[in-house]
């Protein structure tokens, strides 16, 4: 499988690269951002680009994948409405077209977040965007794609958000994860899981196309027995 990582310079990209570099049945992985990753490794390539709104002069370097992982993503606080929707909504939805347009059988995985609002009304401006963003990707002319909407999710293996509210915010439910994780375990996911779910689910597909932390942990239990 040759799969594409948008945003693998974040916590959750970062993950799901490692993951993707570290699978023997992904051949191939191109990393796409605005800055590199610091990584070498055979099999992995990367693709600069200041403004990704605009793939035009790059598109040859996009064909011939088969799944594509896009885990780039802002926080909403503080920010205009309109503004996070350039971020959240009108990239997306640009990379998704020209991938769609590029590579028709390939298979789409988007990084959402508990809480997405899918009837795009509520009251909450980040869900509505975000419920927004998850619509317009399903109408989309790919093989397949997947909205995950993870909850809580704890770090591996020394990848950080390079968000600084996030940074804080873990710092804060650190020393509770391990009672959440004891008492709601679906509620809580890894970003090695998370990495893990994506290839299965790039791979072989799932059931239903949003999936819960609790789906994203049980495709990572079966990508893990699978490549076991």
């Amino acid at each position: 499988m040759r799969v594409i990582v948008f945003g693998a310079t974040g916590m959750v990209g970062g993950g799901v690269l490692r993951e993707c570099l570290l699978d023997p049945g992904v051949d191939a992985v191109l990393s796409v951002g605005r800055s590199s990753t610091q990584i070498q490794a055979p099999k992995l390539q990367e693709l600069l680009r200041p403004d990704l709104m605009d793939l035009t002069s790059v598109e040859d370097r996009l064909r011939g994948y088969d799944a594509a992982f896009f885990c780039l993503g802002v926080s909403s606080v503080g920010m205009p409405e309109a503004q996070y929707r350039r971020v959240t909504f009108d990239l997306t939805v640009r990379v998704a077209e020209t991938l769609a347009r590029l590579n028709p059988s390939l298979t789409f995985v988007y990084v959402s977040g508990a809480g997405t609002d899918s009837s795009e009304h509520g009251r909450s401006m980040w869900a509505r965007v975000k419920g927004q963003t998850e619509n317009a990707l399903l109408r989309m002319p790919f093989r397949a794609a997947y909205m995950f909407r993870p909850g809580i999710i704890q770090s591996k293996h020394g990848i950080r958000s390079k968000s600084l509210a996030y940074r804080i915010g873990y710092v804060v439910v650190a020393p509770f994860l391990l009672i959440i994780s004891a008492v709601a375990p679906q509620s809580v996911t890894t970003t090695e899981r998370v990495g893990a779910a994506m290839i299965h689910v790039g791979r072989v597909g799932w059931p239903t196309p949003i999936l819960g932390t609790a789906d994203i942990n049980a495709a990572a239990k079966l990508e893990s027995g699978r490549s076991g």
